[in-house]
């Protein structure tokens, strides 16, 4: 019954997706947002998955064979990693992902982009890895990054799909529409390299201050939510010379 009413939904606001090819004559980046273990590791965390799940494995076999193509062709790559001080709540979530704790660190699959010469690491302590890229002096360093670059293509990919994810993409879209991020023309957001998690609605019921959310319906949300803000959404990325995006 779950899946049907899932699938009626999904039909109302059917997301078209395509295949996208990065045109390796331009400057390609990529951002991962995320893939930690305090939201992908099964028992790592308050909001870790409790269970195996496929979709969120899905992502991380994807993001791990993206970051290896990108690191081979030496192209610029930033990994927001969700990073807290322990007496700074983020509500409505419970504690997670303190920084110094392994909940804060990549997954196993991805620890070894830490080495990378080519990998910008940010710990952010928000939602949106825009907002969470802002210093003390107000400088921003992802919009940094994307200018040193000279990034004109940008491939999101993490989790939450519908959280962080959206969060970080429509505050970019917002910052290329108004020229804060010249020369980026394009934002695509992979959505086999995305995944969010899963509360089903008697899970809720029966837990405190806990919102149902199925993870199908909300991870196309999520992507269809990118897509009006103007990302493009795409179910294969390929690298090629003769087509761009």
């Amino acid at each position: 019954m779950v899946s049907q009413t899932v699938e009626l939904l999904k039909n109302e606001i059917p997301l078209e997706q395509e295949s996208v090819v990065l045109a390796e004559d331009t400057v390609n980046g990529l951002v991962l947002v995320d893939i930690i273990n305090g939201f992908c590791t099964v028992g790592a965390g308050n909001l870790a998955p409790r269970e195996s799940n496929r979709q969120i494995s899905g992502m991380i076999n994807e993001s791990a064979r993206l970051a290896r193509v990108f690191c081979e062709k030496n192209l610029p790559v930033m990994a927001f990693l969700d990073s807290h001080q322990p007496n700074k709540p983020e509500d409505p979530y419970p504690p997670h992902c303190i920084i110094g704790s392994d909940e804060s660190n990549l997954v196993p699959a991805l620890r070894w982009l830490e080495n990378e010469p080519n990998v910008t690491i940010r710990r952010k302590d928000c939602f949106d890895g825009y907002l969470g890229s802002i210093e003390e002096d107000g400088s921003n360093v992802f919009v940094e990054w994307v200018k040193k670059n000279k990034i004109t293509t940008l491939l999101v990919i993490g989790v939450c799909t519908d959280i962080c994810v959206l969060d970080f993409v429509c505050s970019t879209m917002s910052a290329k529409n108004r020229g804060f991020l010249e020369p980026l023309e394009n934002l695509v957001v992979y959505s086999r390299g995305c995944a969010t998690f899963d509360i089903p609605l008697e899970v809720a019921r029966n837990t405190k201050g806990a919102l149902a959310h199925p993870q199908e319906f909300m991870h196309h949300v999520g992507l269809y939510m990118a897509k009006e803000r103007g990302a493009k959404i795409a179910n294969e990325v390929l690298f090629g010379a003769a087509e761009k995006v």
